[in-house]
């Protein structure tokens, strides 16, 4: 059992019942607060806006003093992993992140000791984060799984990724897998040290976003997915992190109870496609989290209760960590997200 001033959160990682199942959202601080949107004004770049601790650490807060959450996530996004390799990362307006050529996987392999270095003001925010969060609210640190991240940077042609750059990227692991093989290896070190960098730095429990698991058949996703979080977990572990992981296989579901048993994760995050059924049964392996629609929250209504209210009675038993199936939508109204944590007793 866990100290009696454990945060709920912390307390649904460790494996134990808790009254009601603690409640965050994906991509809480965003552009669905009239506060963000007013903050994140003040700086053109999107970069630069999450690399300055002061505002970053502001967007991360916004959504804790609105709605009371019982875990904050860093503001940060998963592509400052390829900037900090040496590849050319920038987002456009309207249209998301792209990205320059490749750099040669040697050169990028000298940069992974000092990934978490080199983005320290990733953990300047969490430092801030920490300081002003109540200490029953758990704060949570994050970063894209290797495969996710090498979907981005494998196609280095500055295209915003979509599904023709993911499947181009699924091409590059059959046609060059040592390639492909060698960017991964880079992957899981350099965001080990990312990792350890925000561990140090406050944060109480780690994501790892694996976005892109979708569609993969079960021989690559051994390959792609499963191995890489292995090696990611266990460098993470030799680095001396001590904090819970959560596991983020999205698009999955088949795969899931393979993934809960051989990841040595504390927790699994599952999607919104996720059976109750299937759910149940990673359950009974170890902590899960997950898996309202984020469409189901725009829409609102008696049918967001009904859904809640099915999620609440096949896994309210714990350990369950009740959140999205991905990440919260721009228009969001912000009495859909009161209406949800009323529906489940917190608020």
């Amino acid at each position: 059992m866990t100290p009696p001033d454990t945060p709920l959160f912390l307390k649904a990682l460790a494996g134990e019942t808790t009254p009601r199942p603690p409640v965050w959202f994906m991509r809480q601080a965003g552009r669905y607060l009239p506060e963000y949107r007013a903050l994140r004004a003040t700086t053109p770049g999107f970069i630069e806006f999450c690399l300055d601790p002061e505002k970053a650490a502001e967007a991360t807060l916004q959504p804790m003093r609105r709605f009371g959450f019982d875990a904050a996530i860093v503001f940060a996004d998963i592509l400052l992993i390829p900037r900090a390799l040496g590849q050319e990362v920038w987002f456009e307006a309207g249209e998301g992140p792209r990205l320059g050529a490749l750099p040669p996987v040697e050169a990028m392999r000298e940069k992974t000791a000092g990934a978490g270095e080199a983005l320290r003001e990733v953990g300047q925010t969490l430092s801030i984060v920490r300081r002003e969060l109540e200490p029953e609210r758990a704060l949570i640190g994050f970063a894209g799984a290797p495969w996710t991240v090498a979907t981005y940077m494998l196609d280095g042609e500055a295209r915003t990724i979509g599904k023709g750059e993911r499947a181009q990227a699924r091409t590059y692991a059959y046609a060059e897998p040592e390639r492909v093989d060698a960017v991964l290896e880079v992957l899981v070190e350099a965001t080990a040290q990312y990792l350890k960098m925000q561990a140090d730095a406050g944060a109480q429990a780690l994501k790892i976003f694996e976005s892109w698991a979708e569609g993969l058949p079960d021989d690559l996703f051994e390959r792609l997915v499963l191995r890489p979080h292995q090696a990611l977990v266990r460098r993470v572990r030799e680095l001396g992190v001590t904090v819970p992981l959560i596991g983020f296989p999205r698009g999955s579901a088949a795969l899931a109870e393979r993934y809960a048993t051989a990841c040595d994760v504390q927790a699994v995050a599952l999607d919104t496609a996720c059976p109750l059924e299937v759910g149940k049964r990673v359950q009974a392996i170890k902590p899960i989290q997950g898996a309202l629609d984020p469409l189901l929250l725009r829409a609102g209504g008696p049918l967001l209760d009904r859904r809640v209210d099915q999620l609440m009675e096949a896994w309210g038993q714990g350990p369950w960590v009740f959140n999205l199936g991905h990440g919260i939508l721009p228009d969001v109204p912000i009495a859909h997200v009161e209406q949800v944590l009323k529906r489940i007793g917190a608020q």
